[in-house]
Order: structure tokens, then C-alpha cells, then sequence
């Protein structure tokens, strides 16, 4: 199995389009998860991994990401964005240019970030969009996140389009409602596309809608799973090799591979390319340490 490069539509949530990969390859008993949720306003790249792929997910989840974003100035929003209660800011002022550049440049490095109360977190045990939706007061503490690049594309009042290269962990609706109180006039997300999850991107997405995902398709569609760690160095190991992995035996020279020259992780692949285990390099002990076997 493998990852499936999806383009979420607007007014679907992330589950709803697992469920249009997992209800054809029903028969076919495997897991299926997504890395990264997307909101039902925002469209774009949602990776979904299928069978031993799924213990992958975090991994995807981890990888830089780019979204573009459109956002709407002189109102706030209870959820960020405009699917939510949205309130206009009395005498908002249209900024000047240059204003909501250093807006947005106040949001380029290693910042901490305030997330949204509506978002999936964990307060408490319960998710922090059920107790806002309960109507009860939801404070979360800020996160360190890394934002690599805020590019204005147009500014056209009230409007402001904007392209975020981010970490993991960046909420974009954070991003409009702090720059909309930098610039004292309130700020939510109108429109949201991420078009891209490391090497996923949109423009090789397949459309998340029941017709072009079948249970012919989805086979031909599927991306191999060592795309989840495309910054690893690989090991293709020999059939022989490739057994002792499965059984989670360390490689090293009485095993025929040549010892690691530094340390860190290695995806060892089989004999034909398919991502085998993510392992640890020792190069004191000349061995490399499969951490994580996915099954056969």
C-alpha cells in the first residue's frame, strides 16, 4: 500500500474524504488515515496513507507545508475564520501598505503561536471546539511554531492574499487574527488552500470526489510509502538482508552491508524499492537498528 496525494474540496471535512478511499477498498480490510486535517472551509493537499503506510502518518504530518490564504480585514471571528460568528470591528481604519507588510514580517521565524479555541487540541481530555461550542471560555497556551515565509500577493482593501511556507503545527487562522490585531482592525481567514505537504503537492492531487476514486483508480494512484521521509539517505537491502529486518535484526558487516559513516536515520528499503523499516545508524557498534518495521 501507499499514500494517496489528495485535493480536499471546500465543504468537506478531512474524515469525509478518508471515507471516499476507505468505503472502495473495503474488501480489502486495511487501515486508512490522514495526515494533517483541513478544515471544511479550506481546500487543498490532504496526504491519505492506506495500509502499512498509516504508521507513516506522523511522519507526513511533520513536513514542512504551503498554503495560500486570503484574509479578510476590519472583522473577527469566534473560530478564526468565516465559517464562524463573524463580528465587524467598529471604525476600522484601511492600513497603509507598508503597515501590513511589517504585519506580516512579525510572523516570519521562530514565533509562539496562540491556537485557535476551535481547533482539535486537547483540553482537559475533551477536544477545544467541543467546550467552545459549549460556549465555555478556552484559553490554550501559545506554541513554538516555525513560519519560514509570508509573502503578500495582493492587498486590496478589505482583502489581503497572502502564501505561508510553514512548519508543523501552524494555525494560518492564528496567523490572520494577529495580524489583524498588529494592524487594530481584526482579521479572519476567508479563503484557505494548502497546496503543499513536503513533497505532496496540489498540482499532482487527485480531486477527492467519489468518481475518481474507485477501486481501480486508487491502486494506480497510490505514491510509495518511502515518500513519507523524503529527507532520509537509503539502504536497499538483498532479499537476505530484507528477512532479517522483518524479524527487527540489526544489519551490519557479518550481514554483507557496509557499516554507517554517522549517525541518524536510515529508510532501508527491499529489494524492490518499497520502504521496508526506518531504522537508527550506529556507527560505533557498525550496525543499523530497524526502529520501525511495517508489516508485509
Amino acid at each position: 500500500m501507499g499514500l494517496l496525494n489528495l485535493d480536499k474540496p471546500t465543504g468537506i471535512t478531512s474524515r469525509d474524504a478518508v471515507d471516499l478511499v476507505a468505503r472502495p477498498l473495503k474488501r480489502w480490510k486495511v487501515k486508512v488515515g490522514h495526515a494533517g486535517t483541513l478544515d471544511p472551509l479550506a481546500s487543498g493537499v490532504l496526504v491519505v496513507a492506506v495500509g502499512p503506510a498509516t504508521r507513516l502518518i506522523e511522519r507526513v504530518q511533520d513536513q514542512s507545508k504551503t498554503y495560500t490564504a486570503t484574509i479578510l480585514l476590519g472583522a473577527t471571528s469566534d473560530t478564526l475564520d468565516a465559517d464562524g460568528v463573524i463580528s465587524p470591528v467598529a471604525g476600522a481604519v484601511p492600513p497603509h501598505e507598508d503597515r501590513v507588510r511589517a504585519a506580516l514580517a512579525s510572523q516570519v521565524g521562530e514565533i509562539e503561536q496562540r491556537p485557535p479555541a476551535f481547533s482539535a487540541l486537547r483540553v482537559g481530555g475533551k477536544r477545544a471546539y467541543e467546550l467552545a461550542r459549549d460556549g465555555r471560555e478556552v484559553e490554550l497556551a501559545p506554541r513554538r511554531v516555525r513560519i519560514d515565509r509570508v509573502e503578500l500577493l495582493r492587498y486590496e482593501w478589505p482583502r489581503l492574499e497572502i502564501e505561508v511556507d510553514c512548519g508543523s503545527g501552524t494555525y494560518i487562522r492564528s496567523i490572520a487574527r494577529d495580524v489583524g490585531e498588529g494592524l487594530g482592525c481584526g482579521g479572519l481567514i476567508e479563503v484557505l488552500r494548502r497546496t503543499r505537504i513536503g513533497p505532496f503537492r496540489v498540482e499532482e492531487a487527485t480531486l477527492a470526489v467519489a468518481e475518481a476514486l474507485t477501486l481501480e483508480s486508487i491502486p494506480r494512484l497510490l505514491r510509495p510509502a518511502v515518500d513519507a521521509v523524503p529527507e532520509l539517505p537509503r539502504l536497499v537491502l538483498t532479499e537476505r538482508q530484507a528477512a532479517l529486518v522483518r524479524l527487527g535484526q540489526p544489519l551490519g558487516a557479518r550481514s554483507g552491508v557496509s557499516p554507517p559513516g554517522e549517525p541518524g536515520e536510515v529508510a532501508l528499503l527491499g529489494p524492490d524499492r518499497a520502504l521496508l523499516a526506518l531504522a537508527e545508524s550506529d556507527p560505533d557498534a557498525g550496525l543499523y537498528r530497524p526502529r520501525r518495521v511495517l508489516p508485509g
